[in-house]
């Protein structure tokens, strides 16, 4: 015989029998939101990070490094598309709206996990590019920039990643590969800084990767929110703020108040600073009295001619000409220019001085070199103190000198 049943479940929580309602309150979610836990559930173990994920992590990192030493934009993408699906980092925003602290410091950790090995090879990469002759590496100083174009690559793929992890209809792979060229690129080339002494790449890569994690964590909590994803618990709601006033507070200052976005750079890099002087002026020939040969002066008594000595040459002190300085002043795409130890293309780098930087012009006659370039001179400063070197004359903007200078 079966028996009927007779007991259906209210909808009210205040409804259910007295020892059912004690157990939902026990409960880590009540009732009535057991549905949307489970979402919540669903979503938190699809951007869980795994074993392959730190793997292709560093197999993403190995790729741009090469990419950064060979001055390639394709081995650069190749990177990219080579890095695993970046869904643990956009649980960095699910954790913020769900408003579980533990879920977005486990999550947080995890991306830290994966972007610390990617740091760590490109400072492999660095050391390695102390023997490698490397290029001008002008698209990973690119990357050690903030610029709008990178922060609307960034947003468009948190965008498409984001709804791809909520709706699961769609693969998020080529809006990952977004997310992975914009977040790993500039660790990299902090770490490729790091390692082989470049001022302008480090720190001011690993400044970029913080002010696009940032965004991309703001951009994420964003659209979570709009889908239904919220706090469970009050305490929750408090959780979530923080973690965004706390973003928006590091973003602000990071950026300084827009002089990020305003510069396009990340960090300012020092450059030599001399006092300033007036208009150079030319410097100050001090030409010395040919001496007069003897001459003899005859005499009427004594046959001997007796000679007479012939002025000192009076000498007077060499003035010092006036310090003559020029500017480095190289196109936008390249940022600055070489200094070598000879008047050849060829000859070993020196150091590097970025646009704007002034040095010393110790000749203004050019030398021209086997290569068949104008090459000047110079006296510089960086970072291991004054040197003397060699630079191209046309990558200096030199001030109208005067006449004969």
């Amino acid at each position: 015989m079966s028996i009927p049943k007779t007991t259906n479940t209210p909808d009210d929580p205040n409804q259910l029998p007295p020892a059912r309602r004690r157990r939902a309150k026990r409960g880590l979610v009540p009732e009535d939101l057991k549905s949307e836990a489970e979402d919540i559930e669903r979503l938190a173990y699809s951007t869980s990070p795994s074993f392959d994920f730190f793997l292709f992590s560093l197999l993403a990192g190995a790729i741009i490094t090469v990419g950064i030493l060979l001055d390639s934009p394709a081995l650069l993408v190749l990177g990219a598309l080579a890095a695993p699906v970046m869904s643990p980092f956009i649980g960095i925003s699910l954790g913020t709206a769900s408003g579980s602290i533990n879920f977005f410091l486990r999550r947080l950790l995890g991306t830290l996990v994966a972007g610390g090995l990617v740091f760590a090879v490109g400072l492999l990469g660095g050391y390695a590019a102390q023997v490698y002759s490397y290029e001008e590496l002008a698209f990973a100083s690119l990357h050690s920039r903030v610029h709008w174009s990178h922060l609307l690559l960034l947003s468009a793929g948190t965008i498409f990643t984001t709804l791809g992890v909520i709706h699961k209809k769609t693969s998020p792979l080529v809006p990952s590969a977004a997310l992975a060229y914009e977040l790993y690129i500039p660790l990299c080339v902090a770490g490729f800084g790091l390692g082989s002494g470049i001022n302008h790449l480090w720190p001011d890569g690993v400044v970029v990767f913080t002010v696009h994690l940032v965004v991309m964590a703001l951009l994420g909590t964003a659209l979570f929110v709009t889908h239904g994803v919220r706090p469970l618990t009050f305490v929750g709601y408090t959780v979530g703020s923080l973690v965004i006033l706390l973003s928006a507070l590091l973003l602000l200052g990071i950026s300084s108040a827009g002089a990020i976005l305003g510069g396009e750079i990340a960090l300012p890099t020092s450059s030599p600073t001399p006092s300033p002087t007036s208009t150079p002026l030319p410097p100050t020939n001090t030409s010395t009295p040919t001496p007069i040969p003897p001459t003899l002066t005859p005499t009427a008594t004594i046959p001997t001619a007796t000679p007479t000595l012939p002025p000192s040459p009076t000498s007077s002190p060499t003035l010092r000409p006036t310090p003559f300085y020029g500017e480095v002043s190289v196109a936008e795409e390249f940022l600055g220019a070489f200094i070598r130890s000879e008047p050849d293309i060829n000859s070993q780098k020196l150091t590097s001085m970025i646009n704007g930087s002034l040095v010393e012009i110790l000749d203004p006659s050019p030398v021209v070199g086997e290569d068949g370039y104008s090459w000047l001179r110079i006296r510089y400063e960086d970072a291991e103190g004054e040197g003397e070197g060699w630079i191209l004359e046309n990558l200096l903007s030199i001030s109208t000198p005067e006449p004969n200078w």
